[in-house]
């Protein structure tokens, strides 16, 4: 696998920049128009199922989701293909009370011709998440 695909550099930018709690990076990586549905379909983190579309949707899920807590991803398997690239993953969140979630699924980022993230898709559903 070409380790410089720049799908495969986005997503890794962007587990960089949300492990190290870097909003602004983070947003840096996407188009104005991006696309985050994680998951896929209705669930806690896209309430309607259409997605969060836009840099001012995409910070307001950072604020809620991703600030107050501490998340831990592991990579397990990776491909690329095109522009984009998917993702065999665990992600646990530790919440401020140190309770935890733990959630494996697939996760899929697609790039413009730039390699700014146009597209983040996570393949997972809320009965699968684990919680202790």
């Amino acid at each position: 696998m070409d380790e410089n695909h720049p799908a495969l550099v986005a997503a890794r930018n962007s587990w960089r920049c949300v492990q190290a709690h870097d909003k602004e990076g983070w947003l840096a990586l996407m188009t104005d128009d991006v696309c985050i549905e994680d998951p896929i379909g209705v669930g806690p983190t896209n309430p309607t199922g259409k997605g969060l579309r836009g840099k001012a949707e995409v910070g307001t899920f950072y604020d809620k989701n991703i600030a107050p807590n501490a998340l831990h991803i592991e990579t397990h398997e990776s491909y690329v293909a095109d522009r984009e690239s998917a993702h065999v993953m665990t992600l646990t969140t530790t919440f401020p009370n140190d309770s935890k979630a733990r959630v494996r699924g697939i996760f899929t980022y697609r790039v413009d011709d730039a390699g700014k993230m146009e597209s983040l898709r996570g393949y997972w559903t809320l009965d699968v998440m684990e919680f202790e």
